[in-house]
């Protein structure tokens, strides 16, 4: 298998075919997924298709799949030293950035 992913719709492509392998391992149909995720049959097979792929729609169906886990670790932070967990938790307070005015 070729783990190196050139473009973003490549990816799409890997992603929403694993999401499909997984529903026919799980031995359900596309109408058992979109009633069960509240989806449309439609939304689930353009899903599959990558075609029109929302977020919500994927965490829905991936919820559904037993999956969710893997969604929970995708933007978690590296944190490999206290100098991280610092520096992360000072970024999670608002900061603004002051404008520059003409005058300057």
């Amino acid at each position: 298998m070729d783990l190196q992913i050139s473009t973003p719709e490549e990816l799409l492509k890997r992603l929403c075919e694993r999401l499909r392998k997984e529903r026919l391992t799980q031995q359900m149909t596309q109408v058992d997924v979109a009633a069960r995720a509240g989806l449309g049959v439609n939304t689930v097979s353009n899903l599959e298709a990558g075609r029109n792929v929302t977020f919500e729609n994927v965490i829905r169906v991936a919820m559904l799949l037993g999956r969710a886990q893997e969604l929970e670790e995708l933007f978690k932070p590296k944190l490999d030293s206290v100098e991280d967990i610092l520096r992360y938790e000072n970024s999670a307070t608002r900061h603004r950035v002051r404008r520059k005015t003409g005058n300057a």
